[in-house]
């Protein structure tokens, strides 16, 4: 245990704040540890019962802050649970930091009890991976323990050589496990200021130039930042735009600011009528917008990009066309021999959005674009919304129109996965307070033990979950599969009755019988101030049918004199 508070001191002076603790004896020393701290004020912990939820309950948590959480587990198969969260803080470049508890080294691959080779589950996923002595972290001075935690922590947070990410700590840990209270009492912290240092980060090369004053377009991707970035990413973004004059093509994850010039709305669906030669220049930020239209019309592209990533050296160009360069758009911009630039006018453009609402109107039966127009108007301005990485953050891009720029968006689409959906929206949640998640059936269905974090009523997150039940897997509906048992094979339906499941969880849920009764049933969901369900159920066939009969007409729109 004086091993345990020694780490975790020092963990808490380089920053951490929070913990997200598991279940478990031989990670008994760093939960008896994190009880001390937390009665001293210096760190808020949060339990868990299920490791595989846990981890991305602390991954929505540090993406609120953009600070790492840490989540301590047992050994054993707990640890493997913590893959897939991992996977997803890697690509999505957030941080996270995993301590994951271990027998020593004696006692590894003889038959010893919950014993595997856990130092190699996470290791492709994660930023940095150490661990403690292999005879226990006990035998560790206390000064190599507080270089462990600046180590850690720095890699988690991209001080290091990369990005920020995963990074896993294996703390082997001795018998005795569980000191007595008096031994507890007596235990003195050791920690010291740490003094250790991680190598500086590699000199990035200069900044590819793009010329404001010709015609060019931005396409801003999603955001992969840390939040304390967000304000010089989104200031340094208005100025090239006010100075170029150029349109920006903005993903509902981009994080642009709500007053953000020259945003083309429902630009996925007037593409290839917006008047972009084939040699403008382009600037990218950060990954490609969830759509195969724009890729489509880049591979046509055959003028400069430039691509610019918030730290990401690894390559995010899937069209390899683009000059990537990975220092940010606030230096990127310091970089760029603007001279003399004054502002120029903003981009007129069509605005679709009056004719989109039109053919979805706010009544009769619920359909996802109609859900994905209204919701952002609904919903109250600036609540963070997190969209399931499948077909909401599809449909909020091609059919969310203005009011969606007033909504700080997250989706964790750096995998793409549906993995631990709910959990993710509860540790949002937890950290930037009120919260809308907007998620298909096998989504919220995937990580229904989600629902386990709102099993207290004191510290349950006030998440409001819009629930798009369609019967399974939508996504695939919109895909040109014509397989025999379709519905078995690829959609997948499920007999769960979600209203039901929530309620077990002691959670309250409303069904929404049609779109007339949407902003009643949100305004009361709003009001609870703990997690809520809301379920609309839609004809997924019938949404796939409209969504294509919609482009064809908007195409009719746009080219009609």
């Amino acid at each position: 245990m004086q091993a345990a508070l020694t780490l975790l001191e020092a963990l808490c002076l380089q920053g951490l704040k929070q913990l997200v603790l598991c279940p478990g004896s031989r990670s008994g020393p760093l939960a008896t540890a994190a009880g001390v701290l937390t009665s001293q004020a210096k760190l808020q912990v949060v339990t868990a019962i299920d490791e595989r939820s846990a981890a991305f309950l602390a991954l929505g948590m540090a993406t609120a802050h953009g600070r790492a959480v840490a989540v301590v587990t047992t050994s054993g198969t707990a640890v493997a649970n913590l893959l897939p969260a991992a996977v997803e803080a890697d690509r999505s470049c957030q941080p996270l930091l995993l301590l994951t508890a271990d027998r020593p080294a004696r006692l590894k691959n003889c038959g010893a009890n919950q014993t595997v080779n856990q130092e190699s589950f996470l290791l492709a996923a994660c930023r940095w991976f150490c661990s403690g002595a292999a005879d226990g972290v006990h035998t560790q001075a206390n000064d190599a323990l507080n270089a462990l935690a600046v180590q850690a922590w720095q890699q988690a947070q991209g001080a290091g050589s990369g990005p920020p990410g995963p990074v896993q700590l294996n703390l082997p840990f001795d018998e005795p496990l569980h000191p007595s209270l008096e031994q507890q009492h007596q235990l003195v912290s050791g920690a010291c200021p740490p003094t250790a240092c991680v190598e500086p980060p590699p000199e990035i090369g200069p900044a590819p130039h793009l010329n404001a004053g010709r015609p060019g377009v931005v396409i801003a991707g999603p955001w992969r930042g840390l939040s304390p970035a967000l304000a010089a990413y989104q200031q340094a973004l208005h100025r090239w735009l006010n100075l170029s004059g150029w349109p920006v093509l903005a993903d509902p994850l981009a994080a642009v600011a709500a007053d953000c010039p020259n945003r083309i709305e429902h630009w996925e669906l007037q593409l290839d009528g917006l008047n972009l030669s084939q040699d403008v220049q382009v600037l990218r930020l950060g990954p490609m917008p969830a759509s195969r239209r724009l890729e489509a019309w880049l591979q046509r592209h055959q003028g400069p990009q430039v691509l610019i990533t918030e730290g990401e050296s690894r390559p995010l160009d899937p069209l390899q066309q683009a000059s990537q360069w990975s220092g940010g758009m606030a230096a990127w911009i310091a970089q760029q021999p603007l001279g003399d630039l004054a502002s120029k006018p903003s981009v007129g453009t069509d605005d679709l959005s009056p004719w989109i609402e039109a053919q979805l109107p706010l009544s009769g039966a619920v359909n996802e674009p109609a859900l994905a127009y209204w919701l952002p108007q609904l919903l109250p301005e600036r609540l963070p919304v997190m969209l399931a990485a499948s077909s909401p953050v599809r449909d909020w891009l091609t059919w969310g129109g203005p009011a969606s720029g007033s909504h700080r968006c997250f989706s964790f689409r750096g995998a793409s996965g549906i993995d631990g959906t709910l959990s993710l929206a509860m540790g949002l949640a937890a950290n930037l307070g009120p919260l809308a998640l907007v998620t298909g059936d096998l989504a919220l269905l995937h990580d229904s033990n989600g629902w386990l974090h709102a099993s207290s009523a004191a510290a349950a997150p006030p998440l409001l979950v819009v629930l798009i039940d369609n019967g399974g897997g939508g996504i695939f509906q919109q895909l040109p599969i014509d397989t025999p048992g379709f519905e078995r094979l690829f959609a997948m339906p499920q007999q769960v009755d979600p209203l039901a499941l929530a309620a077990a969880h002691g959670v309250p849920g409303r069904q929404v019988a049609c779109l007339d009764d949407l902003q009643e049933t949100l305004a009361w969901g709003l009001s609870q101030q703990r997690p809520v369900l809301l379920r609309l159920c839609s004809d997924r066939g019938h949404d796939a049918a409209l969504r294509l009969q919609l482009r064809a007409a908007a195409q009719n729109e746009r080219t009609e004199p």
